[in-house]
């Protein structure tokens, strides 16, 4: 397979800080919403990255749930391998990319649980399916084969529609507080626009980067 000559050359915009809201986390909604009505691919899917006690990093899609002026919100369940990292390293990255856009968001912070609430909130408005694979998935744990989660979903499906569906204490929420979150906006020429910005302290400090 030649990959050498798959190139793309990219026109569809420009970015000047002068023109980028002084606050990172408004800016980033902005980029969002513009995501979302141009009806980009899945506008909500980041990549999380997480590492190893040994320090090798892991990397794997999930879906942004959760968004404020505190961060950026995720759920999944506690014992799965992204879990049992973060409780060992809160620091991760997110990163998001709009091709329809041209356009990545790259975000470093440190990951904290949400509240029980939260969590709970969130867990009941999930559809019933979804709240019984959460359930009965031992997330990220070798299984036998796919008829053993069919079963036990099965079974499982019996149980809850008796018993309802609770929330479990393995599930819940991230909330990721940004501490370096970059823009970076395709253009021609491989001369892109990268737009940084650091907290120090209760400033946001913005640079350019080299593309």
């Amino acid at each position: 397979m030649d990959l050498a000559d798959k190139r793309k050359d990219y026109r569809l915009k420009t970015m000047d800080e002068k023109e980028l809201n002084s606050d990172p986390l408004i800016q980033f909604e902005m980029w969002l919403k513009e995501a979302i009505e141009t009806e980009t691919n899945e506008p909500t899917s980041m990549v999380l990255a997480t590492s190893t006690p040994e320090g090798i990093p892991s990397a794997r899609i999930v879906l942004l749930k959760a968004f404020s002026k505190n961060g950026f919100g995720f759920f999944t369940n506690y014992s799965s391998r992204k879990g049992e990292e973060i409780s060992f390293n809160q620091q991760v990255a997110l990163l998001f990319h709009w091709p329809e856009l041209e356009r990545q968001v790259r975000i470093e912070g440190i990951a904290t649980r949400t509240t029980s609430a939260v969590s709970d909130e969130y867990f009941n408005s999930r559809p019933y399916e979804s709240r019984l694979s959460a359930v009965i998935s031992n997330q990220s744990q070798v299984v036998p084969d796919r008829e053993y989660l069919e079963i036990l979903w099965a079974s499982q499906q019996d149980q809850s529609f008796a018993q309802g569906i609770k929330r479990p204490s393995y599930w819940g929420g991230y909330m990721v507080e940004p501490f370096r979150i970059e823009f970076w906006q395709g253009r021609p020429n491989r001369l892109h626009d990268r737009i940084l910005f650091e907290r120090q302290g209760e400033e946001w400090v913005i640079s350019r980067l080299a593309p």
